[in-house]
Order: structure tokens, then C-alpha cells, then sequence
């Protein structure tokens, strides 16, 4: 049923009679199909298959089992190979593969199956957990293989006819089809730069990274998610932009790693209640909560408690579109901002920058008769705590790293040192200071995702 909306949709739309009810008048109207599209893009799809090593705990069989590990204990970690299968697309002749970095994450092996069957092994040329895209190459000599071009992820319109092209289960390349659902989905997904393209063109598990496709024949997206309370499509399924993608790929290529453009802020939606205080019509823009000293957007002027209503002539509804508009800008480009001051609009130019360095790094590797004794920490600059996936206003020092000793049972990386045995922790330096003093016990304050945590410890 949902082919045949689409088929009578399509006979409306090209021949130019509105919209009105119609049923197909002749053979070649019946005969419609996505046939061609689909023999034009679906060799560039492939199968993504990864490897990885599991350590669990226990040493299998009976003993396993909660009851008798209260008389023998849990036993020793034992190694596990897990598999994990996806989707790719290639978007250039010479073996360059994109698909959703949950596939590969962890993996000590990836392999490629082409559409044809063919299998080669991949190299993971770039993986950024930020956007949840992973970039690959394989080697296929001097052979040309199909490839997806990108296409304009930010003309799709709601309605528009799409392909999803992938493999689902495990069971082969499969392609559905059905219509661009909504545009701009954000707080969908794991990722930084949320602006997912919504379908409701089937998706399933074993999908992920697969293609999204146009009726051009284009790459308009890279299927990552579903919404579903039975683990099967029902018809809830999210993607990638392209145009994000595509940032991402030039990157890999290059062989740089991925900077993007840095704000120097936090922001916030505006809701109804800040809409009215602020004498706005309806809820929308992003209102900015505070500037770091050296925000590109404090030089231009701007304030805390003004409105960012657009960029580059965009409208912007929440901080995650404004994330993604960055994703996809470059260093150095200069983007006009168009912002609300009590009742007054303004524009002004906005040279993107990267995140600074505002301190020195000092990255250290503790050692010692200390809690921390094998951890790596850094003083906290924009520039860090971008690479670390963190808040960029946070300040003081990080555990960036955990190496062989007894920091690795107490802490994770990404925890903020605020203060051991009463004294404050601003740098490594301070930090050194403290941890080289003999202590019978260590009472240690940290920040643990954006939560204060206390504890003794000796």
C-alpha cells in the first residue's frame, strides 16, 4: 500500500495536474518502478563486518553461576570475540567507505563485503564518536569501484521520496522505501551534532550505515537509529546528513584530525517562559547563557541573555542545530549571525575559530603511593576539553588517560580533579604538589559527569 501512494503520488506530480485523486491510466504507468534507481545506487552499499575482543569475568561453564562464586569466587577475566555487523556506503572510487562508528567501535578486525560478494579487509582511516561516523578504506588495486555521490542533505524537503539501502539481520541487502518524515530531529541520538534527517523508509538492526538515498540517485544521508520498544522498524528511523558526512570524509582524507569551529558559550532553548520575558512572538533562537573571555562571539559583541535567531540566513531552534551548522563550517570561515537584543535584530559577521589553548597542557603522568598513581592528567583549555568531548568552559585538571596502576579501579577518564585532602586542585602542578606528600588516607572531591563526587579512600 505504501508503493502504490507513492506510485500515484509520482503520476500527479509529473504530469502536472495537481492534487487530485488519480489511478495509474495506461501500462507504462503501472509499470512504474524504483527498478533503475536502485540498480544505479545499490552496488555502492556493502556489508561491514567487526571484530572485537570482550573481556568478561568468570571462567565459564558451572562456576559461573552466582551461587557457586559465593564459595570460589568470581574467577579470572576471560577473553570473548564478538561480531558485529553493519552497513557502508563507498563515496569515492579508490575505496573510501563511510558507515556509523557504534559498528566499529572497539573492533580489532574489520572486514568489507562488497555488493558483489567479494570480501576485503578495511583499514579505519578516521573515528569520531562526536558524529557517530567512522571512515574506511579498502584496497582493491587499480579497479574503479560504484560509489554514492553526496548529495544536498539541506534541500530536502518533508515529503520527499527516499531510499533506505542497507542490510538488516544479516539477512542481504535489502531497500525500502517511503518519505522524508521531518527535518532537524535533535535529542534522538548520541551524538554532539544532532540534525537528523527522519524517515519512515524501514530500518532495522544491521542497517546502521547504510545509505539513504534520493530519487537522483544520491547520497542524502547515513541511516544510524531507530525508535522502536521491539528492537524492528516501525517506521521511526533517523539519519545522518549528508552534508555532515561530508565534512567528516574530507577530514579522513586529508589525513587531519576532525577541529571544528568553536562558539565559547553555552546555550540554552528558548521555551515559552523565556520567549515572553524576552518579548518574543514565539519560542525560538537560542539564547546564550555566558561567553568565554575568548569567544569569537564575545569579540563581535555579543552578550549574555541575547538571542541567536539564525546563522547564515538558517533559523536556529535549539544549540543542537547550531552545533550542526558548525559541523559542517570550516575553520576560518566567516558566518553571519543574526541576533536579538530586547526588542532589537541585529546582524554582524563571525569568524569561526578553533578552540584555544588558553593554558598549557602539561599532560603527566602520575606515579607514586597515591590513588592516582597511574593516571594521565592535562590542565583544562577549550582546546582539551573539545578533544575530550567535554563542556569547553570547564576549567582545572583532567584525567586524560589510565595507565597500569591503582588509578584505573577508582577513576575514569574524563574526571575532574576538584581538591584531594583539602586542597584545592587548579593545576597539575598544585596536583604534584599534593599527591608527593606522605597521607595515611586521601579524601578526594571530583567532577564526574557534570556531578561532585566525595570519597575516601586508605
Amino acid at each position: 500500500m505504501r508503493f502504490l501512494s507513492g506510485l500515484v503520488l509520482a503520476v500527479v506530480l509529473g504530469t502536472g495536474t495537481g492534487f487530485a485523486d488519480t489511478v495509474p491510466t495506461d501500462k507504462m504507468q503501472m509499470q512504474l518502478s524504483f527498478a533503475p534507481l536502485v540498480k544505479k545506487t545499490a552496488p555502492a552499499v556493502v556489508n561491514v563486518y567487526a571484530k572485537t575482543i570482550q573481556r568478561v569475568q568468570g571462567a565459564g561453564g558451572p562456576f559461573d553461576d552466582p551461587f557457586f562464586q559465593q564459595f570460589f569466587g568470581r574467577g579470572q577475566p576471560r577473553e570473548r570475540v564478538g561480531n558485529s555487523l553493519g552497513s557502508g556506503v563507498i563515496v569515492d572510487k579508490s575505496g573510501i567507505i563511510v558507515t556509523n562508528n557504534h559498528v566499529i567501535t572497539g573492533a580489532t578486525d574489520i572486514r568489507v563485503a562488497l555488493a558483489d560478494k567479494r570480501e576485503f579487509p578495511a583499514k579505519l582511516l578516521l573515528a569520531d564518536e562526536k558524529t557517530d561516523l567512522a571512515v574506511l578504506r579498502i584496497d582493491v588495486g587499480d579497479e574503479k569501484l560504484p560509489i554514492l555521490p553526496f548529495g544536498n542533505s539541506d534541500s530536502l524537503e518533508v515529503g520527499d521520496l527516499v531510499l533506505a539501502i542497507g542490510n538488516p539481520f544479516g539477512v542481504g541487502q535489502t531497500v525500502t522505501n517511503g518519505i522524508v518524515s521531518a527535518l532537524a530531529r535533535t535529542d534522538v541520538g548520541a551524538s554532539n551534532y544532532q540534525s537528523f534527517i527522519q524517515t519512515d523508509a524501514a530500518i532495522n538492526p544491521g542497517n546502521s550505515g547504510g545509505a539513504l538515498v534520493n530519487m537522483k540517485g544520491e547520497l542524502v544521508g547515513i541511516n544510524s537509529m531507530i525508535y522502536s520498544r521491539s528492537g524492528g522498524s516501525v517506521g521511526l528511523g533517523f539519519s545522518i546528513p549528508a552534508n555532515l558526512v561530508s565534512t567528516v570524509v574530507q577530514s579522513a582524507e586529508s589525513g587531519k584530525k576532525i577541529v571544528r569551529p568553536w562558539m565559547g558559550g553555552t546555550f540554552q532553548v528558548v521555551n515559552q517562559d523565556i520567549a515572553d520575558a524576552l518579548g518574543l512572538d514565539r519560542p525560538e533562537g537560542v539564547l546564550i547563557n555566558n561567553l568565554d573571555q575568548l569567544s569569537p562571539l564575545r569579540e563581535a559583541g555579543l552578550q549574555q541573555g541575547d538571542v541567536i535567531m539564525a546563522m547564515d540566513g538558517k533559523s536556529l531552534e535549539n544549540p543542537q542545530e547550531l552545533n550542526y551548522l558548525l559541523g559542517i563550517s570550516h575553520i576560518g570561515d566567516s558566518k553571519l549571525m543574526e541576533y536579538r537584543r530586547g526588542t532589537t535584530t541585529k546582524q554582524v559577521q563571525i569568524k569561526l575559530i578553533a578552540a584555544p589553548e588558553s593554558v598549557e597542557r602539561q599532560e603527566t603522568s602520575i606515579t607514586g603511593k597515591n590513588p592516582l598513581s597511574g593516571a594521565v592528567v592535562v590542565n583544562l583549555s577549550p582546546a582539551v576539553a573539545d578533544e575530550l568531548g567535554m563542556d569547553t568552559s570547564a576549567k582545572g585538571v583532567v584525567i586524560s588517560g589510565l595507565q597500569n596502576g591503582p588509578a584505573r579501579q577508582f577513576f575514569i577518564k574524563g574526571d575532574i580533579i576538584l581538591e584531594m585532602n583539602g586542597a584545592a586542585i587548579d593545576t597539575v602542578d598544585t596536583l604534584q604538589r599534593v599527591v608527593a606528600q606522605p597521607s595515611r588516607g586521601w579524601v578526594i572531591g571530583l567532577l564526574r559527569g557534570g556531578q561532585k563526587v566525595y570519597f575516601r579512600l586508605g
